[in-house]
């Protein structure tokens, strides 16, 4: 879709569509918009569990998971020292893998802030013997390689007293009866102020958290709306993402499906998976099993399973966010990386295919998907078992040519004045994904 066609089309829904018709509903700047479309065309993102966490090699929910003392676990920042981290090396390693932007946990669950915060000593730069502010220089390693920047921030807090746990929280040792809404509340929108004024252009803010108090717990007022409009005054062209796997709400910019895709619930998170919305789509996946880090953990995907998640992705018009944990050290694990390679070789070859495409006619089925641009659709039958076979496709529009991506090789087929297609698939050897063009 065109770039005006896209922004206006995004401009109705956030007037009319899937939002409150109270006054005062959050409208999108032109900035906003042109931001949104940017962002949906990118189709491709990497996402980066790290904090105090790593150490512990077991994830990144292990303070909750394990019953331990927050203020034991704290402890840990003093012997944190990832020397080996090098922010201009991994971004070159995402850019190298062809993807479009990084999204960084700035503060997790754990409560620890992974940049020089004015709010709370309990940082990357006060409370450990490393002393650098990871987020400055990511954001510079981002802003130098023209690599967008998100930044994940958790609603959510186990070590802080002023946080009024939730379904979670209370295993770490806090004393319920210091909370303090106001005070947290104040907290989080100077972090966020922090954030949004020392490290240049942010792409996203991806919220996370929002489930602890969600709409089926006692009432609780996340005061979400004006929270959206601090980050909106002062970057307008930010995006707003919360993973709260519920139907979007007021004020943000991008709709979030945890290890899901767009209309599916098969992880459970999502209680109205069909409800999606207009707004650009992300899907976020993970690489192995895990978030943070995880020593045992071994259990990534493979270049094709990645490969094949980002069509199926991009084949319901979202982009696909891809985790990796880097370890303690500061490292990014071997294994990721080499997987990353590898797509990124799959899409300087095909990403005409992927990058800046919506949804096809088809959804995702079993045997591939379809992806467009303008009056161009593209095939990716990834499952090779389509190869001496015919496929029908039920097509909107007119198919002028069919032929095969790489070799321009004429495809037979056959339409009905219904728009059927049927295609005969060519013998060709086993591939990761084997494109047809339709125009």
């Amino acid at each position: 879709m065109k770039l005006k066609k896209l922004m206006a089309a995004l401009l109705l829904f956030a007037c009319i569509g899937g939002q409150s018709f109270a006054q005062g509903a959050y409208v999108p700047s032109e900035e906003n918009l042109r931001s949104r479309a940017e962002f949906a065309d990118m189709k491709f993102g990497i996402f980066l569990h790290w904090g105090l966490y790593s150490m512990f090699a077991q994830g990144e929910w292990y303070l909750q998971n394990s019953g331990t003392h927050h203020a034991e676990y704290a402890k840990s920042a003093d012997a944190f020292y990832p020397h080996r981290f090098d922010a201009k090396q991994w971004v070159e390693a995402f850019k190298d893998a062809g993807a479009k932007y990084v999204c960084f946990t700035s503060r997790h669950h754990e409560g620890f802030s992974m940049w020089k915060t004015d709010a709370s000593t309990y940082n990357i730069v006060e409370a450990t013997p490393f002393g650098r502010d990871v987020i400055a220089e990511l954001a510079d390693a981002c802003h130098s390689a023209d690599m967008r920047l998100h930044l994940y921030y958790s609603h959510l807090d186990w070590t802080r007293e002023d946080y009024p746990a939730g379904r979670t929280g209370l295993k770490t040792g806090k004393d319920p009866k210091k909370a303090d809404w106001k005070h947290y509340y104040d907290f989080m929108n100077q972090q966020l102020t922090e954030l949004l004024t020392r490290y240049g252009k942010i792409g996203a803010i991806w919220f996370d958290g929002y489930w602890d108090h969600d709409s089926d717990s006692i009432p609780f007022d996340w005061q979400l709306r004006p929270q959206y409009d601090l980050i909106h005054r002062l970057q307008p062209a930010c995006l707003i993402g919360n993973n709260h796997h519920e139907a979007i709400k007021d004020g943000e910019d991008i709709q979030i499906f945890e290890r899901d895709l767009p209309g599916e619930n098969t992880a459970g998170f999502v209680d109205k998976a069909a409800e999606v919305s207009r707004l650009p789509l992300e899907t976020c996946q993970t690489m192995n099993g895990m978030w943070g880090y995880k020593v045992k953990d071994l259990n990534y995907k493979s270049v094709e399973d990645i490969v094949h998640l980002l069509i199926n992705t991009s084949g319901k018009g979202a982009n696909l966010l891809l985790n990796i944990g880097p370890q303690p050290n500061g490292e990014l694990p071997a294994i990721a990386l080499e997987r990353l390679k590898g797509v990124g070789k799959w899409l300087r070859e095909y990403g005409e295919t992927i990058y800046g495409t919506t949804a096809g006619d088809v959804l995702p089925q079993s045997w591939g998907a379809m992806t467009r641009k303008g009056t161009v659709q593209y095939v990716h039958l990834t499952d090779n078992a389509t190869a001496g076979t015919t496929l029908t496709l039920p097509l909107k529009g007119k198919v002028k040519t069919a032929t095969v991506f790489t070799t321009g090789e004429k495809v037979p087929f056959k339409q009905t004045k219904e728009g059927t297609l049927t295609l005969t698939i060519p013998h060709h050897t086993p591939t990761i994904d084997y494109v047809l063009v339709l125009k």
